[in-house]
């Protein structure tokens, strides 16, 4: 959790602070760069690496690395293709990499002296804001920026008054569902490990360690599958 002062958090922000006093700079906040940053940027160097380092050399006999990476564009192909169709396999790198990064932001808070990025609203926020953004962008690349904003009007004209407000009240909502449920779910887990560690450390937070990967691949799951819904709704042709 965010109260409890991280080495890695402290090492980057001392880093930072040396940095920025070479230049005359001193800032007088102990804390440049907040917990949930650090963690999300190591989260991403991360996977950068893991994909580079995964894709150098792909051979028709598949490495364990490759053999990995295969298996997961797999299962969000499979995703992308009961949800939406096969049309919907040009999404998959932007679901993938968003499906990924919440999973890796949720699971590492579960190493020693790491914290979960997505237990921040900031970081759930953000998500869920791209989600927002990439699938109406998506229905209007499709349809037409007014062909797009018609499908809010109904399918009549004279429903439009009573259609029109409940569409954009639905629209708005996504993001908030979204953020606050990633947010709720790994908070809540994160917090009830370090309480229960507090009390009986070592041994009794294990099982619930155990149910929080579960509830950690799960989260991030539930978040690719309903952006795979809302593109999808953006994609046809009427709502």
């Amino acid at each position: 959790m965010e109260e409890h002062k991280l080495v890695l958090v402290e090492w980057v922000n001392g880093l930072l602070r040396s940095l920025l006093g070479l230049f005359g700079f001193h800032p007088h906040s102990h804390e440049l760069i907040p917990p949930h940053l650090v963690m999300a940027f190591l989260v991403t160097i991360i996977l950068v690496l893991l994909f580079r380092l995964g894709s150098r050399n792909l051979d028709i006999f598949p490495s364990r690395v490759q053999t990995v990476l295969e298996m997961l564009y797999r299962a969000f192909r499979s995703l992308v293709d009961d949800v939406i169709g096969t049309e919907g396999r040009k999404f998959i790198p932007a679901l993938g990499t968003v499906g990924l990064f919440i999973a890796s932001c949720n699971l590492i808070g579960l190493l020693p002296e790491m914290a979960s990025p997505t237990a921040n609203l900031n970081v759930t926020v953000g998500c869920a804001v791209f989600i927002f953004f990439y699938y109406h962008y998506q229905g209007v690349r499709k349809h037409g920026f007014f062909k797009y904003l018609g499908t809010f009007a109904g399918p009549v004209w004279w429903m439009a008054p009573l259609f029109i407000p409940i569409e954009v009240i639905s629209h708005f909502s996504r993001p908030l569902s979204l953020s606050m449920r990633l947010f709720g779910n790994i908070f809540g887990e994160d917090l009830v490990i370090i309480i229960i560690a507090s009390i009986v450390p070592f041994v009794a937070p294990l099982p619930m360690m155990g149910l929080a990967v579960f509830t950690s691949l799960l989260q991030a799951f539930i978040f690719v599958m309903l952006s795979a819904i809302y593109l999808s709704g953006a994609m046809e042709s009427e709502h």
